[in-house]
């Protein structure tokens, strides 16, 4: 039976997360950003206003936040640039909006809800993304603003790696030993993520990414694309995904965990389970997802050491975890 509570889930991202890996600091630093996030995401829903907001309202706490590949806190290119991804669904209506490869966006999650809600697209990439959201006004900023210390330097772990030059330091970046210094590297992968039910039983996703450390050729990850890494549905669900995007295209993860709850009837957490526990498993991908359905059932599952989450439903007490083993 479909309630007429609220409820919300957020990710900031799964890969290698031991309690061993993150100092007392961080693992306080990372709780108090979810739970931040969790509460700009509660506060549109509690006034009453559509899954939409919310999960844009929550997820500019996390492109905001450089503890998050999202954002200000991107990953770089092995060319030295941060290029960032986002998509948003309307379950409701099925609209979606995406972007790949902006630069100059401050929230991309903002300029893939351009895309859905002011244009006759879904999709738009790079120079042709960073212009239109430009012409609708969004705020855009400099390069240099997403740069993070840590981040870099894992750019630079990751090139010597490979045996690749490592790129001039951007123009204009400064170093930020302080906050940003608390970013933890969870082996190369990262994604911020909500999902959200309102009160009118309506969902919505919307996830958004700096990608991969040291992508090259332009890659694109499953982050923007409707069916991957996001895709909401008030037939059965909104997810948002994270984790290794190619295999998370291989299998359509989020568009298959909503086929399961559809058309076989299996519950959310079921569902979550069965494509992230046994399918990607099997296919030897990496990642998690979080996941919420009309009638408010919460959900999430991954099959890495951690992933960032925290939820809430409307009566409820926040949850806020990290490791694997945190209910």
């Amino acid at each position: 039976m479909t309630s007429s509570t609220w409820s919300l889930v957020v990710h900031g991202g799964s890969g290698v997360i031991d309690r061993a890996d993150l100092k007392p600091e961080q693992d306080r630093a990372y709780r108090a950003a979810l739970a931040k996030a969790l509460e700009a995401g509660a506060a549109v829903l509690r006034r009453g206003d559509i899954a939409l907001d919310a999960v844009e309202a929550a997820i500019h706490v996390l492109e905001d936040d450089p503890l998050f590949n999202a954002g200000r806190g991107a990953v770089f290119t092995a060319d030295g640039r941060n290029e960032l991804d986002a998509a948003i669904m309307d379950g409701a209506t099925l609209e979606a909006g995406a972007v790949a490869g902006v630069t100059r966006v401050r929230n991309p999650i903002s300029a893939a809800r351009a895309v859905m809600a002011r244009s006759p697209h879904v999709l738009l990439m790079g120079s042709g993304a960073d212009a239109f959201a430009a012409a609708e006004g969004l705020t855009r900023v400099d390069p240099s603003y997403f740069f993070v210390e840590r981040r870099w330097r894992a750019l630079e772990k990751q090139l010597l790696r490979e045996g690749l030059t490592v790129p001039p330091r951007p123009a204009g970046a400064a170093i930020d030993e302080s906050h940003a210094a608390l970013a933890h590297d969870e082996g190369k992968r990262g994604t911020v993520g909500v999902v959200a039910r309102d009160v009118r039983a309506n969902v919505a996703a919307g996830t958004s990414t700096g990608g991969t450390t040291g992508k090259r050729w332009g890659r694109v990850g499953d982050s923007p694309l409707i069916g991957a890494g996001t895709y909401a549905s008030n037939r059965s669900a909104a997810v948002s995904g994270t984790g290794e995007g190619e295999y998370f295209i291989r299998l359509g993860v989020a568009r298959e965990i909503c086929a399961l709850v559809e058309l076989k009837g299996l519950s959310l957490q079921a569902a979550v389970d069965a494509v992230i526990q046994t399918d990607l498993s099997a296919l030897g991908g990496q990642g998690g997802v979080i996941a919420v359905a009309p009638d408010g059932q919460m959900a999430w599952s991954f099959n890495t050491s951690g992933m960032y989450r925290a939820r809430l439903a409307e009566g409820g007490a926040p949850q806020v975890a990290i490791y694997k083993d945190e209910p």
